[in-house]
């Protein structure tokens, strides 16, 4: 599937500049140049070299970075994503050893864990996640491990493996509401992301749950508030905010750019729902200040 044109979006393709409150310089740094060269001889991806990500710097000189393990080929193709579709490489079971070792090295006080969906896997790759959070425990205990994997398509079993590997949070993307699902996550399902994380709470009523979603895709915002209290029924305890990005032609366009005082807006709406932390805003991604998140959450827990 090539997905070009969003049902309900009367402007297919707004090609708009980008607004200056989406501007920022592309990071530099020896900060960068350091963990680059650890990343490198890992053999792992970080996501946030992937995807270019404006966030990079920040993240990483807070001692805080995304992998992306199980290959780079996914099995699934979203109108969203720019990771590759086909037939992905075998996994290599070395993986996560050599990311434990870059974590310590690193000296990494959290750190997530994606993946590309390996629908072609028994266990769609549950084990090879669950045997990741292990090893950076093993190697560098005082990480904060968040999870953030495919949806297993809701098997309880898969769930349960990367749930009883001990990361201290489980996030899992809506990405959009309910509506634009089936256009933005054709191989995904609304209610699946819903089931995914309730699940993850049942089966471990300590792990955080998390969940994220991208605006300017079309959505109302009285269609954002009912995701929003969709998620908080799954007992989800952490949502991020961020504005959607086309990464290339052929995927879904962007329908508007939303203003920060938006954003501001619906974190507000998100708390009144009882959210224990949000993150809201035009650069916010799953993983952007996680660690802050998380410490935030730690400190409510505790006082």
């Amino acid at each position: 599937m090539q997905l070009t044109v969003l049902k309900g979006n009367p402007n297919p393709d707004p090609g708009r500049r980008l607004p200056p409150w989406l501007k920022r310089p592309l990071p530099t740094g020896d900060v960068l140049r350091q963990t680059r060269a650890i990343v490198e001889r890992s053999g792992v991806a970080t996501v946030c070299e992937e995807a270019r990500c404006p966030n990079l710097s920040e993240c990483w000189s807070h001692r805080h970075a995304t992998f992306m393990i199980l290959g780079d080929i996914c099995t699934r193709r979203c109108g969203f994503c720019a990771v590759d579709t086909g037939k992905p490489n075998a996994v290599e079971a070395d993986e996560p050893r050599r990311l434990a070792t870059a974590v310590a090295e690193l000296g990494l006080k959290h750190v997530v864990l994606t993946a590309v969906a390996r629908d072609d896997l028994p266990d769609e790759g549950a084990g090879h996640f669950a045997e990741c959070v292990i090893e950076i425990h093993k190697a560098w205990p005082e990480c904060v491990v968040e999870v953030l994997p495919a949806d297993f398509h809701a098997r309880e079993e898969c769930i349960r493996v990367l749930c009883d590997a001990g990361p201290e949070i489980y996030n899992h993307n809506q990405e959009t509401v309910r509506r634009l699902s089936k256009w933005i996550r054709p191989a995904a399902r609304y209610d699946r992301t819903l089931d995914v994380l309730r699940m993850a709470k049942q089966i471990r009523p300590d792990v955080l749950t998390k969940s994220g979603l991208m605006v300017g895709l079309g959505e109302t915002r009285e269609e954002l508030y009912q995701t929003f209290v969709d998620l908080r029924e799954a007992d989800v305890d952490i949502l991020t905010v961020g504005q959607y990005l086309r990464p290339s032609p052929t995927h879904a366009p962007v329908d508007r750019y939303v203003p920060p005082e938006e954003f501001d807006e619906m974190a507000a709406e998100a708390r009144e729902l009882g959210f224990l932390a949000v993150a809201s805003g035009p650069f916010v991604r799953s993983s952007y200040n996680a660690a802050d998140v998380y410490e935030e959450i730690e400190r409510k827990r505790k006082g």
